[in-house]
């Protein structure tokens, strides 16, 4: 009677090889980010498929992507990853904190507000490396694939740890171009008919920013996904944009509108993972988060 073969042991090695084709998607890059050539990567996937008994990666349009139990595997094979680096340095008598934090944000606040913080977390502590992840659309909380998130309004995830990190405004404005081409705007009712500047309706699945609807008769002119698309096209003169303050208080280009009469706030919410791997890096990055928008409030909140 036949028998069946005997599945391969786990190998840390094929684990790491794995987190690689996680992070950069394309089987060459892992290779050389590992300096191994691509074959020996497929055969360590291979492997480790047949060891776990289930596929951890499909191909997808833009590289390889996990599968369920691929994204399981990564998320705790990173915490053996960081664990081993950590054994190493003490080893060597190295008790620098270590580690990769991942950071997932909107592109906005990502870019101009967290990206800076992170900056200075790789100055100070040089043994953490940081991921910034910034997306125009919601994150997922599902638990994997970040160590820290920042989302608008309240976070929804069983598998998160969630706390306020930081209210924001939004108000209007234009170029001074645009303003001296339309009546003086005195009060809201004024806005009626003139061009917003905001986010695609249909594609607007952030709830705490369906916003446009209080505006009353403003009509949308241009609209994108993208915060910095929307910002440009105000400095444009393609209308009155609802824009993050802290992106536009400043502009030199652009021009307050009804300011005293028209704002809105909202709140960016920090999640973390109560299982991420790099918790002392995880640690130092959230201070330095709240450091950021602390230092940075007059911007996000102009005016007190």
């Amino acid at each position: 009677m036949p028998t069946t073969p005997a599945r391969p042991e786990l190998s840390a090695d094929d684990l790491r090889v794995l987190l690689a084709v996680a992070r950069l998607g394309r089987l060459t890059a892992a290779a050389d980010l590992l300096g191994i050539d691509h074959t020996t990567v497929r055969r360590r996937l291979d492997r480790l498929e047949a060891a776990l008994g289930a596929r951890v990666l499909d191909r997808g349009a833009d590289g390889w992507q996990l599968t369920g139990l691929g994204r399981d595997v990564v998320e705790r094979a990173a915490t053996l990853e960081d664990l081993l680096d950590q054994v190493a340095a003490i080893a060597e008598g190295d008790h620098t904190v270590r580690g990769t934090v991942r950071v997932a944000a909107p592109d906005g606040f990502g870019s101009l507000i967290i990206a800076p913080a992170l900056a200075g977390v790789r100055s100070e502590h040089p043994g953490i490396a940081v991921e910034l992840v910034t997306s125009t659309r919601p994150l997922s909380l599902r638990g994997s694939g970040f160590d820290l998130a920042v989302t608008i309004g309240q976070a929804a995830g069983a598998r998160v740890t969630a706390e306020p990190l930081t209210d924001y405004a939004l108000r209007l404005y234009a170029s001074a171009d645009y303003l001296a081409a339309h009546p003086p705007i005195r009060s809201a009712a004024d806005l009626a008919g003139l061009e917003l500047i905001f986010y695609v309706d249909a594609l607007l699945t952030v709830q705490e920013l369906d916003l446009a609807p209080v505006l009353g008769g403003m009509r949308t002119g241009f609209a994108s996904t993208n915060v910095f698309a929307q910002l440009e096209a105000v400095r444009a003169g393609a209308g009155i944009g609802l824009l993050h303050a802290f992106m536009a208080e400043n502009d030199p280009d652009l021009v307050p509108v009804l300011p005293d009469e028209v704002e809105f706030r909202l709140r960016f919410t920090l999640s973390s993972r109560p299982e991420s791997p790099a918790v002392g890096a995880v640690a130092i990055v959230r201070d330095a988060l709240f450091r950021a928008v602390a230092s940075r409030r007059a911007e996000l909140l102009p005016g007190g």
